[in-house]
């Protein structure tokens, strides 16, 4: 309406009473809020309506571009899980609830599988591809790695932890 310009940054821009002034000055109610009329009725809205310009701006989000797999790939040095991310060729992380939710769907074959060889189960990666290669039963899996840096955390405050 006045044809001036105002940008207002995120988190320090104009405050509520500003905006008031401004409007008023436009000759503009001071809440920021038009009567609207109803095109088939000819009627006014019940309530008054906040008009404006919006401003968008296109997110560019391609599947192309986020795709990604992994068979083998680097593995944390301490933990001996597979990194995390695309860009470090990372596995997929399988979090608390997805962990639940193949629990309550009785894949308990499954959820031990990637827990362990397809995770921190350095010993039984090793022996399962052996495996397979040799076309073998498929061996028990040992413990995870992450299990075991957590004895050597516990060891290291002085925490007795013997396995039987």
């Amino acid at each position: 309406v006045t044809g001036r310009k105002f940008a207002t940054p995120v988190f320090d821009g104009a405050t509520p009473s500003e905006v008031q002034k401004e409007l008023e000055k436009a000759g503009l109610p001071a809440t920021g809020k038009a009567l609207l009329i109803d095109g088939k009725t000819g009627e006014y809205f019940d309530n008054p309506v906040t008009v404006g310009n919006i401003y968008m701006m296109k997110l560019s989000h391609m599947v192309d571009d986020k795709m990604h797999a992994r068979s083998t790939g680097p593995y944390s040095l301490i933990t001996q899980q597979p990194l995390g991310g695309k860009a470090q060729f990372g596995g997929q992380r399988l979090g608390e609830m997805e962990v639940w939710a193949l629990q309550a769907y009785g894949a308990a074959h499954t959820l031990h599988e990637l827990l362990t060889v397809k995770s921190d189960d350095v010993e039984g990666r090793s022996k399962v591809y052996n495996s397979i290669v040799r076309g073998e039963q498929m061996p028990d899996y040992s413990a995870p790695e992450s299990f075991n840096v957590m004895i050597k955390e516990l060891q290291g405050l002085c925490i007795d932890v013997e396995l039987e």
